[in-house]
């Protein structure tokens, strides 16, 4: 079994590299997400590299192997799926879940998230509308795009929010953007830097392009 550390990296890298397909992740990029300073992170690296779970290029940086891929998979599987526990079956705020689920994600073992799994009914996302990779290491993304980009006046539904601060979800718990809402964009102001969003039933919320480009819509 891998250590909380090795699956901690491993889980980080994978991320990483979501963000910036196909490219290696820089050890200076990675030591900030780890939250570490550089030194250590190369140590780690060399480690996992050894144990191949990584690819390693000294002056260009690293990326997970298939192996690596599926132990960050597994990770993740693990982590998402026991937000949406607390979420639905224990009450918890989602804007409170990523922080237990980082703990509680290394010490589920397999039969417990089968249960787990099976007593959501197998769901397909998190509650921040995360897609959950399935038992065998699948994982499936959605083509999504953002609010700061998609169609003027077109219906939409809200699928994810990217940002997992906790302020920033309750941010958007209280203007009501939530997974799951259908919204359109009224108007861009490139002046001002600012997304205006109507939702059925509600006052118009204005958002920053910033914020906008954090909520991932799907066409209705």
């Amino acid at each position: 079994m891998a250590s909380i550390t090795v699956e901690n990296y491993l889980k980080r890298l994978y991320l990483e590299q979501q963000n910036a397909p196909g490219e290696l992740v820089s050890m200076g990029r990675l030591a900030t997400a780890m939250g570490v300073v550089p030194g250590t992170v190369t140590t780690m690296v060399k480690a996992l590299a050894d144990s191949g779970l990584v690819a390693y290029e000294p002056r260009g940086g690293v990326k997970l192997t298939r192996g690596g891929e599926q132990l960050a998979l597994h990770v993740l599987r693990r982590h998402r799926l026991v937000e949406l526990f607390l979420v639905k079956v224990l009450g918890l705020d989602w804007s409170e879940v990523h922080t237990e689920a980082d703990d509680l994600e290394h010490a589920i073992s397999d039969k417990v998230l089968e249960k787990i799994d099976e007593y959501l009914g197998r769901p397909s996302v998190d509650p921040h509308g995360d897609p959950i990779p399935t038992a065998k290491g699948k994982l499936t993304e959605a083509h999504l795009e953002s609010l700061a980009d998609c169609e003027l006046g077109r219906g939409v539904r809200i699928a994810r929010v990217l940002d997992q601060e906790p302020a920033f979800l309750q941010f958007v718990d209280r203007c009501g953007l939530i997974p799951g809402v259908n919204v359109k964009v009224d108007a861009r102001d490139v002046q001002s830097d600012a997304v205006t969003i109507r939702l059925h039933g509600r006052p118009a919320v204005t958002l920053g392009t910033g914020a906008a480009a954090k909520i991932l819509v799907e066409q209705t």
